[in-house]
């Protein structure tokens, strides 16, 4: 079994911090996208998919305990988030003109586990800016768990294409030194 490293930890640690920082800006804002999945797929990018899910589960806890209760019960939903970023990156689905397409590769699965939560659980009225959507086509007479997946697919499908968008900007400015570090779970000192 592979030891994890002091670098591949504190990494991690800062992504569950840009995931709690983008999570609350948008809260704040009322954004109909949540930001809270840049660091899970710089996580899953950077190291891998398990490396992901921990970002996702990470975040998720803190946040949920500290200012967003409903991001508890999206976690699952976050963590194939960062199991899809650590796969998708690995086979270089999400770079170059595939961004586009392996973005949606990458929220699909997400998607249908978070509408799920969202009309199940909570009737479609969450924490997020999006809901107002979600009530209107509930309104205009669509059942609620097709209104929850129709936003949830279009604004985490915008949220995922920003997100990649700038995991792919920050990962060309970070040396290939230590992306190799992280990519392998090794740090000599040399970083």
């Amino acid at each position: 079994m592979k030891k994890t490293n002091i670098l591949c930890l504190s990494v991690a640690a800062l992504c569950i911090v840009v995931n709690i920082v983008g999570a609350d800006l948008a809260l704040m804002l009322r954004l109909p996208i949540y930001l809270d999945s840049i660091g899970t797929i710089l996580a899953g990018a950077l190291m891998g998919p398990w490396y992901g899910m921990a970002a996702a589960v990470g975040s998720g806890l803190i946040t949920g305990m500290t200012t967003d209760i409903y991001s508890l019960y999206f976690m699952p939903a976050g963590a194939v988030t960062g199991l899809m970023s650590g796969l998708l990156f690995r086979r270089g689905l999400l770079k170059g003109w595939k961004v586009v397409p392996g973005s949606l590769a990458l929220t699909v699965p997400g998607t249908a586990m978070s509408a799920s939560v969202s009309a199940f659980v909570f009737g479609g009225v969450t924490s997020s800016g999006s809901s107002l959507l979600v009530q209107l086509f509930y309104h205009l007479g669509l059942n609620m768990t097709v209104s929850a997946f129709l936003v949830q697919i279009v604004t985490d499908y915008a949220d995922r294409l920003i997100s990649v968008l700038m995991v792919l900007a920050l990962s060309a400015s970070l040396g290939s030194r230590l992306k190799m570090h992280l990519q392998r779970g090794r740090a000599d000192g040399k970083v």
